[in-house]
């Protein structure tokens, strides 16, 4: 018996929570909330003492699994790598689904946002890119073909 009912979210640590909020929701999702969080809940959930951050949680239109960004007022952030690949240990890419890659790929360049490597396609069913997004965030954008 499956203990889990859904996936509800994925939870990403950022220093610039309105850049990286900015850049969600021009990829298309949408700001379902945000506040603030601390105390004795957040404390005991993570570990560390004299949590405050800042959340904000966005979902795809019509709901689905969520982005959680959370900023750290206290203690501050610790720096990840913003130039991690696919095969260094940990959360790499956040996934989308999307209707026109090249159209997606170009505008996210257009905002300074560039590939990882090259737009690919698998077995004429799929093209998929990863694009790098602010503070080294892999995105991995992928369209349904043939």
């Amino acid at each position: 018996m499956s203990h889990i009912r859904r996936l509800d979210h994925v939870g990403i640590t950022v220093a610039d929570l309105d850049t990286v909020t900015a850049f969600f929701v021009k990829l298309g999702l949408e700001v379902e909330g945000q506040t603030f969080i601390e105390g004795e809940f957040v404390d005991t959930v993570t570990g560390i003492a004299g949590v405050r951050s800042h959340i904000v949680v966005l979902r795809p239109p019509g709901g689905g699994a969520g982005l959680e960004l959370s900023s750290f007022v206290h203690p501050e952030h610790h720096p990840g790598s913003p130039t991690a690949m696919a095969n260094e240990l940990g959360l790499r890419n956040v996934a989308f689904q999307v209707d026109d890659l090249r159209a997606t790929v170009d505008q996210l360049a257009a905002d300074g946002y560039g590939l990882v490597g090259g737009i690919g396609e698998y077995e004429n069913s799929w093209r998929m890119a990863y694009v790098r997004g602010p503070e080294g965030i892999i995105v991995s954008l992928a369209e349904r073909i043939g």
